[in-house]
C-alpha cells in the first residue's frame, strides 16, 4: 500500500486555479494516495509560515499561486529554510509570458475571476456560510449579509449553503439557553437578522429521529418536549431583543425559508 502524500494547495485568491492544475497533475498518479488541502487566500507572511507548518508537519509540498511578489519571494526563502518541498505553478509561466511579450504583470490576485465574477462571488459565499457555520467564529456575523438565529435542529446549516448559492454571505448562530450569544448579534444591523422559528412538536419529532439515526436514546434530554419548550422560550427572548424578522420554518423545505428571507431582503432593498 503507497503511503499517504498531502498536497498544500495555496493561493491569494479562491485556489480554484491552483486546484485544478493540481489535480491534473495527480491524475496522472493512480497508485499513490494523495489528499489536496485548499489553503486560499493567503495575503501576508503570517498565513505563509501557517501552511509552511502544517506542511512540515505531515511531510507534505505546497503547489501556490501567489501573484505578489513579496509573498512569493517569502514562500520561496521560508519553504528552503523549512525544508519544505514548492512548486510555483504561475510564477515561471509568468516570467516566461514577461519575457516574450516585453510586459510587467500586474501581479493581482483573482484578476482571472473576473472572467466569471458570478461564479467566483457563488464559491466566495459557499466558503464563507462553512467558514462561519455554527458559531464557530462570531467575526462572521459583522462580515455577513445574512445572520440566521435558531436552536439546533431549525435547519441553519442548509439554509446557509442554499443562500450561499444565491451569492448571499451567510453566518449562523445556535441558541443554546446555557450559553449567552455572542455580543456581534446585538451589534450588526437588525434588518440582516433572521430568528428560524419550528413549534416544539415538530422539533422534538426532527430530535428524536436524528437521535434514532445516530443510534442514540430517543428519550435523552436533547428530544426531550419540556427542554425544547424552554429552548424556543430563551430564542424568543433573544429575537425579541435584536427586533429581527422571523421566518417559521416548521413543515417547509429549505427552499420556501430561504425565498421567504430572499423576498424581505428584496422588499426591504425597495423601500
Amino acid at each position: 500500500m503507497s503511503k499517504e502524500s498531502i498536497i498544500y494547495v495555496v493561493s491569494d485568491s479562491v485556489g480554484e486555479t491552483a486546484e485544478l492544475v493540481t489535480k491534473a497533475a495527480v491524475s496522472q498518479f493512480k497508485d499513490s494516495e494523495i489528499i489536496l488541502k485548499r489553503f486560499p487566500f493567503v495575503e501576508d507572511v503570517s498565513n505563509v509560515d501557517d501552511v509552511l507548518a502544517l506542511a512540515k508537519q505531515d511531510g507534505g509540498m505546497i503547489a501556490y499561486t501567489l501573484v505578489k511578489p513579496e509573498i512569493s519571494n517569502y514562500m520561496k526563502q521560508a519553504a528552503l529554510r523549512e525544508g519544505v518541498t514548492i512548486c510555483d505553478i504561475l510564477g515561471p509561466l509568468m516570467s516566461q509570458i514577461q519575457n516574450q511579450c516585453g510586459e510587467s504583470p500586474l501581479n493581482e490576485p483573482g484578476l482571472v475571476h473576473k472572467l466569471d465574477e458570478d461564479y467566483f462571488k457563488k464559491i466566495e459565499a459557499i466558503e464563507f456560510a462553512v467558514k462561519y457555520d455554527d458559531g464557530r467564529d462570531p467575526r462572521g456575523i459583522l462580515k455577513a449579509d445574512i445572520v440566521l438565529i435558531g436552536v439546533s435542529r431549525t435547519s441553519k446549516t442548509p439554509l446557509s449553503q442554499f443562500l450561499a448559492h444565491k451569492r448571499y454571505k451567510v453566518a449562523n448562530v445556535p441558541i443554546v439557553p446555557e450559553i449567552d450569544p455572542p455580543e456581534e448579534l446585538f451589534l450588526v444591523p437588525k434588518e440582516k437578522c433572521f430568528g428560524l422559528r419550528i413549534t416544539p412538536e415538530k422539533l422534538n419529532e426532527i430530535r428524536r429521529e436524528r437521535l434514532i439515526s445516530l443510534g442514540l436514546n430517543e428519550k435523552a434530554i436533547y428530544a426531550n418536549i419540556e427542554r425544547i419548550k424552554e429552548e424556543i422560550e430563551f430564542f424568543d427572548s433573544i429575537i425579541a431583543k435584536i427586533g429581527c424578522p422571523v421566518i417559521d420554518v416548521t413543515n417547509k423545505a429549505v427552499e420556501e425559508s430561504a425565498n421567504g428571507i430572499m423576498n424581505i431582503l428584496l422588499k426591504k432593498s425597495f423601500s
